[in-house]
């Protein structure tokens, strides 16, 4: 049996693997094709963090695979009263054949994957982001910008950041990080990541300047510079990222063709412009709509490997 926790945990294969299912499962729900591939399955949701996206494109992904997804939030259920994490997975995965949790702290996840006996999915963690990065992936390859990129990730040395180095790290492509002095990677992440660039051949280059990661490179991305539980930084936080908004003018030293990507929600006048936002929305609103196809993908090869 296999968990979804982070990109580190499959070879480059397997995650190809996962983007090939996302794909044809995409193709068969544009033609109204639903394939019951996880039949009469339940998908237990925890959500320690809120979010749009996530609950309505696992809901509706396990829906259109033939199963039901239950919507658990932390106040809903014995954790939010202080039940240990392992007993949460104890019950909770003898009742359920898929979790997927929102949370916090990335231990916290893995602490309930050790004790469930299902396949559990990271739905975000303060540490990573790993099927939003699928997402992206299967964006960069639908918009044509998969073959040998350079990408460039201008912003928060956050979990968006962390799972940028990851997939450059199992796909073998080039990564420029721009981020302010005293917001870069967490150290073990990126230690972790080099590692598998070795073997990759991934290029990781690190900086404070925006421009230079952005110059030439093929996709440009970005992140909220204020994140759930970050909320009283804000001031502090603003006058840090001075300089890194992605906007026409930065996004003009990229390739004529380049696109820009975001994981949404997007904060306008902050990380992106109007304008930026707007001229790319029809990649941005592809890569929002593919969480639901990129997670269905996960979903069946998880169950596919138990």
């Amino acid at each position: 049996m296999r968990h979804f926790l982070t990109l580190a945990d499959f070879t480059k294969e397997e995650l190809l693997e996962m983007i090939d299912l996302a794909v044809k499962i995409k193709v068969q729900t544009k033609r109204k094709e639903f394939v019951p591939y996880l039949e009469r399955q339940t998908l237990g949701m925890i959500f320690e963090k809120s979010s749009t996206r996530t609950r309505v494109s696992f809901e509706t992904g396990i829906y259109q695979l033939g199963g039901v997804g239950l919507f658990l939030s932390a106040n809903d259920i014995q954790l939010g009263r202080g039940e240990p994490m392992k007993d949460t997975a104890r019950v909770i995965s003898r009742m359920v054949d898929m979790v997927m949790i929102r949370t916090f702290e990335q231990n916290k996840i893995e602490e309930f994957a050790a004790y469930s006996k299902v396949p559990v999915i990271n739905g975000l963690t303060d540490s990573f982001h790993p099927v939003q990065l699928m997402t992206d992936y299967l964006t960069m390859i639908e918009f044509g910008k998969a073959d040998d990129p350079v990408c460039a990730y201008v912003g928060d040395g956050n979990n968006m950041t962390h799972s940028w180095l990851m997939l450059a790290a199992k796909m073998g492509f080039e990564l420029r990080v721009a981020t302010p002095k005293g917001y870069e990677c967490d150290p073990d992440i990126v230690a972790q990541a080099e590692a598998f660039a070795k073997e990759s051949g991934a290029k990781l280059i690190f900086g404070n300047d925006p421009k230079e990661a952005v110059r030439g490179c093929d996709v440009v991305t970005t992140d909220t510079w204020v994140s759930m539980g970050q909320e009283a930084e804000k001031e502090i936080r603003l006058k840090a990222f001075a300089g890194y908004m992605v906007d026409e003018t930065m996004m003009s030293l990229a390739k004529e063709d380049a696109i820009f990507l975001h994981c949404l929600p997007a904060y306008r006048g902050y990380e992106v412009s109007e304008e930026t936002f707007e001229k790319h929305a029809e990649v941005i609103f592809t890569e929002a709509e593919n969480r639901l196809h990129a997670q269905k993908g996960i979903m069946v090869w998880l169950d596919q490997h138990r």
